[in-house]
């Protein structure tokens, strides 16, 4: 459904679902009850102002009725945000996609407490592109190469790529060297089932379930202090690389979700999740050219080759 608000300053317009029945007298009444945590007077001046619209881009106001509309549109209020002191770099552009590397706690779209500190609107500031879009995600936490669609019409050809998985993802990864460490495992395939519930920030391991995930897990390199890891996913479930390498007990430096889950803190810039997009490799669905982009950046706790 396209949105009759342009992308301003990097950022689309939000699209909310509105009850056409239900206990309210008006869409501001349900939207002053759907965003509790905002001030309701700060909500109807946006109303007074004209800034929620209609399918048709037209103005609402405070007293439209429930049912009147189905969705409306509004630009989120910028959140007072922490900048992030990293810099995306672009490692390629053409007419269809942009491939950067993208640092370490740079979310990948807008959400939360991050909207100008996202790798989308950045980008898109930077460019000069508001159709461009993530043609696939990065965790926050997680650095390395990331991917966007530049034109509409062939950005569907691309995302089929990874929701059919024929693209080869390549990840690093360096994890504290556990007591009775045994490198003639490696190379090894991990299986699992992964479920992300609902309000939950981490997922769950379900091992009477059929396994749903499943990662080629080799070694790189090991010293005293770490193991350095490559990670060949062939599913993309959420935090699958973290979980899988945790469950070997190999969890990866600084990770605040597993093994264990630990008190939300700020950010340490020091302290990146040493956990790393290292390659993508697929035959372009437009031109049937192979296609290989590797990431220029490092994991700072690797050993030293």
């Amino acid at each position: 459904m396209p949105s009759p608000l342009p992308v301003r300053d990097g950022v689309g317009a939000t699209r909310l679902h509105v009850p056409l029945t239900g206990p309210w007298a008006t869409i501001a009444d349900y939207m002053i009850e759907r965003f509790f945590h905002l001030d309701p007077e700060r909500l109807l001046v946006r109303f007074d102002r004209g800034e929620i619209v209609a399918r048709d881009g037209r103005p609402l106001h405070r007293g439209t009725p429930l049912g009147a509309e189905e969705f409306v549109w509004y630009y989120r209020e910028p959140p007072v945000e922490r900048e992030i002191p990293f810099t995306e770099e672009i490692l390629h552009t053409d007419d269809h996609l942009v491939v950067i590397d993208k640092p370490h706690f740079l979310p990948t779209t807008p959400g939360g407490k991050y909207l100008q500190n996202s790798a989308l609107v950045r980008l898109r500031n930077r460019l000069g592109i508001p159709e461009l879009t993530p043609i696939h995600r990065l965790d926050r936490a997680t650095a390395g190469l990331l991917m966007f669609s530049v034109r509409p019409e062939t950005r569907g050809a691309y995302q089929l790529l990874f929701e059919d998985r024929r693209v080869e993802k390549t990840y690093e990864a360096v994890s504290a060297r556990p007591a009775g460490w045994d490198p003639s495992r490696f190379p090894l395939v991990y299986r699992t089932h992964i479920e992300k519930r609902r309000g939950e920030v981490r997922v769950q391991v379900d091992h009477a379930r059929e396994p749903n995930s499943e990662t080629l897990i080799d070694l790189i390199d090991a010293d005293d202090r770490v193991v350095h890891t490559l990670l060949r996913p062939h599913s993309g479930k959420m935090h699958q690389l973290r979980v899988h390498l945790a469950a070997l007990g190999l969890g990866i430096l600084h990770d605040g979700f597993y093994p264990e889950l630990l008190p939300e803190r700020p950010d340490d810039f020091a302290r990146p999740l040493q956990l790393l997009a290292r390659e993508l490799r697929f035959t372009d669905p437009l031109s049937g050219e192979e296609r290989v982009f590797t990431t220029r950046r490092t994991l700072q706790d690797a050993p030293a080759r």
